[in-house]
């Protein structure tokens, strides 16, 4: 079995983009920026954050964070965005989700550009996507269909099983697996027999944030298994996919850490740089 490496995927991916945009600076004579607005001290937010800055710095990105403490009001957090929009200088603009209660989630995602939703939340991208127009994706579903074409770069045909109906990860991964002309099960909580349908998949991607949901017994013979879920448990940090019975029968596995998690980062920053390659056209 293969255990799907997204650490090393993930560096050769910013290779790639580090050798992408030092020939933009050489073109245009200016690189793609990307802005990240973060409010409160949430320490995941921060963590994760201080990750995008690093990353974007690598590979040549002009980075900025912007923050603000959780008593921000929304309409500050709002101009920002309506400035940050019509700054050249930006190509991207992420605000770190969760937000804290008193502002609303779906005023601030529909107030950044689409063309510089680098989260792809925006529902003009989640349109786009879906009618498969260019968009931009978001960056968990992009890493997790990256990874799989890694393994089988030919998906057509293939029967695919997504477990999880979130806006973040199931329907958009949905959509670029459908792109690649795989027969698709979307399942969810409501789902009468998930297992049955698990072995039905030649691909499985596990994004419902239940501990070890998916058993050894609910996977065929040489499918590839992509686990988005984090859970925090007694015996630490696991998938939704139960590594070690699943890893004797899948074809390949990502890991819980090190699989999709350091794909995300890697494409944001690749949607940052998409974004300003449209920018420029």
């Amino acid at each position: 079995m293969i255990v799907i490496d997204g650490k090393k995927a993930a560096a050769e991916l910013r290779q790639e983009l580090k050798q992408e945009v030092s020939e933009l600076k050489s073109k245009y004579n200016k690189v793609p920026g990307l802005t990240v607005i973060l409010i409160g001290d949430l320490a995941p937010s921060q963590i994760y954050v201080r990750n995008k800055e690093k990353s974007a710095t690598e590979v040549g990105l002009k980075s900025d964070v912007i923050r603000y403490p959780d008593t921000v009001e929304e309409k500050t957090v709002l101009e920002k965005i309506q400035e940050l929009n019509s700054d050249e200088t930006v190509s991207g603009i992420l605000v770190q989700l969760p937000l804290p209660k008193h502002i609303d989630k779906q005023k601030v995602i529909e107030a950044i550009h689409p063309s510089k939703d680098v989260d792809g939340f925006h529902p003009m991208n989640v349109g786009n996507l879906s009618s498969g127009y260019e968009s931009s994706v978001p960056c968990t579903p992009l890493g997790c269909y990256l990874l799989i074409k890694k393994i089988e770069p030919n998906l057509s045909g293939k029967k695919a099983v997504v477990v999880g109906r979130s806006n973040l990860n199931g329907k958009p991964m949905t959509q670029l697996l459908l792109k690649e002309n795989c027969t698709v099960t979307i399942t969810h909580s409501r789902t009468k027999d998930l297992k049955a349908e698990c072995l039905e998949a030649d691909i499985i991607v596990a994004a419902v944030g239940i501990p070890e949901l998916v058993r050894g017994d609910w996977v065929k013979k040489d499918a590839i298994v992509i686990d988005v879920g984090i859970n925090k448990t007694d015996k630490g940090i696991v998938g939704d996919v139960h590594f070690d019975e699943v890893s004797n029968n899948a074809k390949a596995l990502t890991p819980v850490p090190g699989g999709v998690g350091p794909m995300t980062i890697a494409c944001l920053l690749k949607n940052t740089i998409d974004c300003f390659k449209r920018s420029q056209i």
